[in-house]
């Protein structure tokens, strides 16, 4: 689905069909200040843009729960939730938007089943709900039952029902369409549109628009060993650096305890909420030594950590399919779970073990390692998805600039996200995002006669000169001039991913140190770059051509991963997911505040915000 025409001048571009995307249209159309536009013959222009088909954006592969204090099966209480939340971050969270998440996290997860989700329910008809790491009653008491379930496919429900209620208000699509830069104007003071990649027709396109969102989803390509699906390549935190902008505490990256043994795919942790127990290789239940209370419902953190320090100290077990290689993993059990239950609350576990493993959950043991699942950083964003700069200890907001779901950072995750918070956010935040442009959008609209169009030339100026250049550089892949390079003719863009997934997993999986940080650096820049300069596309044509669009994937992916290894290499403690073995203690005196990178110069610091629950010891 492409647009039939492109507009002169957009109200708003959505970057991203994920559910933050989707959240972010509806909250927009829905708004009263764009229904009584409406009312007054003035239709907004509003594009979203993808570089997948919607129904394909990562989003779908989410499976566990969405995180809400409805108490539909426990009692609970959102104040719980707040305080989980905080805990779960390590206390790197800003507490007023985590406030935000966990009091309107109810009425979300309801409005999101007013728009078609089909949640699990309980015998009596309400929204069924399941344990979650890091989920407690009473300020950290006992765990609790707050995440809504779909079996364990909550995210392909609530893919499919966003895209459909956005087909059914009408929003238009650009799907396939590859976004290459992010516009701005007034020296990077407003949006000013962004330049996409039609797939299609292999054609450059400046998209000029007053607003841009950006909801481009995590970056988990940038390690070998992965849930996310081959198109999380972190552009959107790309293109934001490329602009000039910084990105917030990017060090930090969560790896899922539970990936299936050297494929990365994602097991939930609906798979140990429902009984599955985590095991070494003498058969030991060893989360009882790491968490005492939650066990295998720790944070998420903590449990990954746990079954590396089993594997370190010579207690992994090896894949069953390669029974004499490393024994880099550690057993799910999963046995005492009925299996009838199991096959009616977590089909999708069972048939990933199934097809992946070939083996039955029911009677033989998993083995799993931990992967890259969730970047807690990205672009920086208020409580109502407005990008902004840190400047001179202040806060400055790029006018008409916002983000939403992954790519973001309002902080409600802090150094480690509990699990169930990242739907959550998505879909509030991406929600408040769509509203806030509603709201900047009746001020001015594009199709209005009263309309102030005065600075739109500045908009379309800046958006034609970044089309431009681009189509140059398009020009020059396709020409094949680097064949006379040394390697030139045989490098390739997946290879160079490949390349750097391993690089990255060695410098920062689960734990890393300076020499780790460091020896990667040296990687990126000695072996890494050079071959990313001279990539050239093998094929001529423009149209289809993946691997056009490959090569700019794998340079955003190396940008951003420079920027995570400088925030990485500063940030000198352990909080959360960041473990540096060089600095295992938490050092709040020094370090209790957000990292700020940009893509060129040092890495900055600003305060965290607390308001209601100071740091203390966190313990499982």
């Amino acid at each position: 689905m492409s647009p039939k025409r492109l507009e002169d001048m957009y109200d708003a571009v959505i970057v991203g069909a994920g559910a933050a995307g989707l959240s972010a249209a509806l909250g927009l159309l829905r708004s009263p200040e764009i229904a009584e536009l409406k009312e007054q013959g003035v239709d907004p222009k509003i594009l979203v843009v993808s570089k997948l088909q919607p129904l394909r954006s990562h989003t779908g592969s989410a499976e566990g729960g969405i995180a809400a204090s409805l108490g539909n099966v426990e009692s609970d209480d959102w104040h719980w939730h707040y305080y989980d939340t905080i805990k779960g971050g390590d206390w790197l969270v800003d507490q007023d938007a985590a406030k935000l998440l966990a009091e309107y996290a109810p009425q979300t997860v309801i409005n999101l089943e007013r728009q078609g989700v089909a949640f699990s329910r309980t015998e009596d008809g309400h929204i069924a709900q399941r344990r979650f790491g890091g989920h407690t009653r009473e300020f950290g008491g006992a765990p609790v039952k707050r995440a809504a379930y779909a079996a364990d496919r909550i995210g392909h429900q609530i893919l499919h029902a966003l895209w459909q209620q956005c087909v059914a208000a009408g929003v238009e699509f650009a799907e396939e369409w590859y976004v290459t830069d992010l516009v701005l104007a007034d020296d990077g003071k407003q949006a000013a549109g962004i330049v996409a990649f039609d797939t299609h027709t292999g054609k450059i396109q400046a998209i000029h628009a007053r607003n841009v969102l950006l909801a481009t989803g995590g970056a988990g390509r940038l390690f070998h060993t992965t849930s996310n699906s081959w198109d999380l390549t972190g552009d959107g935190m790309a293109l934001t650096l490329a602009a000039g902008l910084q990105l917030e505490d990017i060090e930090f990256v969560q790896f899922h305890p539970t990936g299936l043994a050297h494929t990365g795919i994602l097991l939930s942790e609906a798979a140990r909420a429902e009984g599955g127990i985590l095991r070494n290789a003498d058969g030991e239940p060893f989360m009882e030594r790491y968490a005492p209370e939650h066990k295998d419902l720790a944070a998420r953190d903590v449990v990954s950590r746990s079954i590396m320090a089993e594997i370190d100290a010579g207690r992994g077990v090896a894949d069953p399919k390669d029974p004499d290689g490393p024994k880099d993993c550690v057993w799910l059990d999963m046995t005492d779970i009925d299996p009838e239950r199991m096959k009616e609350v977590l089909p999708q576990v069972v048939e990933t073990i199934e097809q992946y493993a070939n083996l039955d959950p029911a009677k033989d043991l998993v083995p799993i390692k931990p992967t890259a699942h969730y970047t807690m950083g990205g672009i920086p964003i208020t409580t109502n998805g407005e990008v902004y700069r840190w400047t001179d200890d202040a806060v400055q907001i790029v006018d008409g600039l916002f983000a939403a779901g992954e790519c973001s950072c309002v902080s409600v995750h802090g150094a480690n996200r509990l699990g169930g918070n990242s739907l959550l956010d998505a879909c509030l935040f991406g929600t408040r995002a769509g509203q806030t442009m509603a709201t900047r959008i009746a001020e001015n609209p594009v199709g209005s006669p009263m309309a102030d169009d005065s600075a739109d030339d500045m908009l379309t100026t800046a958006a034609d000169h970044a089309a431009e250049s681009r189509k140059s550089e398009l020009d020059e892949l396709l020409a094949g001039q680097a064949d006379d390079v040394d390697g030139g003719s045989t490098a390739n863009p997946y290879q160079l991913m490949a390349q750097l997934g391993s690089v990255m997993e060695q410098a920062l999986a689960v734990r890393c140190t300076a020499q780790t940080i460091d020896t990667a650096l040296v990687q990126l820049n000695s072996d890494i770059k050079p071959v990313s300069d001279i990539l050239r596309a093998h094929d001529k044509t423009a149209a289809f051509n993946q691997e056009v669009t490959a090569i700019w994937e794998v340079r955003h992916l190396i940008e951003l991963a420079e920027a995570m290894l400088h925030a990485s290499e500063s940030r000198q403690e352990s909080r959360g997911s960041l473990q540096r073995l060089d600095f295992p203690e938490r050092d709040d005196e020094h370090f209790l505040a957000h990292s700020l990178v940009a893509d060129a110069g040092p890495v900055s610091f600003k305060p965290v915000h607390i308001t209601d629950y100071p740091p203390k010891k966190r313990e499982y």
